[in-house]
């Protein structure tokens, strides 16, 4: 069975999320590409030049979107494969395959089973960082976890305020200080809390100033050495929220926070609401980093684990008969 196969197996509730989520991608750049497989009469140069635009419009990525179609051209040619519409199940396939790169990629996070996990999550402003912070809390609150919230983003105007109404409301704990605090200082206050009263996860906002790269990891930098002094394996993850909406400048802004700190994971924001959703291939391909979460609505459960399956599903639901 491939893994065509498995996509219509999976859970309904979850597959129409997804379906959902990316119909703005799928009826946009993708909105093609099923009537073309259908109406070519054959496989040729001019069919794989289109369906190479059809994917960088859909902000796969240039440098995906060639070793994606390269890979296919020479399938199609070890396969002697003649009938367009047979490359629909190739083509889901390739992508499935060019995420996992070869290797068991876990969405879940990295933490610890017994004991306090730190999490950082980092990203310049206006990305959906805070409301990314709330939701997470939201979730692991629903487990039964004890979750504390660290407001280091000092600097911006508002973010300590709007990530303290945010506690508030879905009942979670947070050390806060001042606007223009010492984010650091934040960090500590957070992680003697959560050691001394037994909390399991301590989620810590950070600011997103990117205009000046070594002010930014010289700042991360100090955070770390804060959270390891006190607790030496954190933190345990480290997860880069990204707008889905801003397309290749979301790339950037991963390249750029790459450099300055270990990021572990993604967090894609408004995946609903852009029609580039091909994003999600280029971060993976070019940068390595796995997506943990997907944003796929404005409610505070609609922040998904990130599931290569049922996205793959949503952006060709329509080469599937339901």
């Amino acid at each position: 069975m491939g893994f065509f196969d498995l996509f219509k197996k999976k859970d309904k509730k979850k597959k129409e999320k997804y379906k959902m989520g990316l119909h703005k991608t799928r009826e946009g750049a993708l909105s093609t590409i099923k009537e073309i497989l259908e109406k070519s009469d054959n496989i040729n140069d001019d069919l794989f030049d289109r369906l190479e635009e059809i994917f960088i419009m859909a902000d796969i990525g240039v440098d995906t979107v060639v070793d994606f179609i390269d890979g296919l051209k020479e399938e199609v040619k070890n396969k002697k494969i003649t009938e367009p519409v047979m490359l629909q199940e190739m083509i889901i396939d390739r992508m499935f395959e060019i995420y996992l790169n070869g290797e068991v990629v876990n969405a879940n996070l990295n933490l610890k089973k017994e004991g306090l996990s730190v999490v950082l999550f980092v990203g310049v402003n206006g990305v959906g960082k805070t409301t990314s912070i709330a939701k997470i809390a939201n979730q692991y609150k629903k487990q039964g976890k004890k979750v504390l919230l660290a407001a280091g983003d000092t600097f911006r105007a508002g973010a300590v305020a709007q990530l303290d109404v945010w506690a508030k409301r879905i009942g979670v704990d947070i050390v806060v200080k001042p606007d223009g605090s010492d984010p650091s200082s934040v960090m500590y206050d957070a992680i003697i809390k959560a050691k001394k009263e037994g909390y399991d996860l301590l989620l810590c906002d950070t600011a997103g100033r990117l205009q000046n790269k070594v002010n930014l990891m010289n700042e991360l930098s100090k955070m770390h050495r804060v959270l390891k002094k006190e607790c030496p394996d954190a933190p345990h993850e480290t997860l880069l929220v990204i707008d889905a909406t801003t397309g290749q400048n979301g790339m950037s802004q991963a390249k750029a926070f790459k450099e300055a700190t270990d990021v572990t994971g993604i967090i894609l924001t408004k995946l609903d609401g852009t029609s580039k959703g091909g994003i999600v291939l280029a971060i993976r391909h070019e940068m390595g980093i796995p997506i943990k979460y997907v944003g796929l609505g404005e409610g505070i459960d609609d922040l998904e684990i990130f599931d290569i399956e049922q996205y793959l599903y949503g952006l060709f639901a329509d080469f599937f008969d339901e």
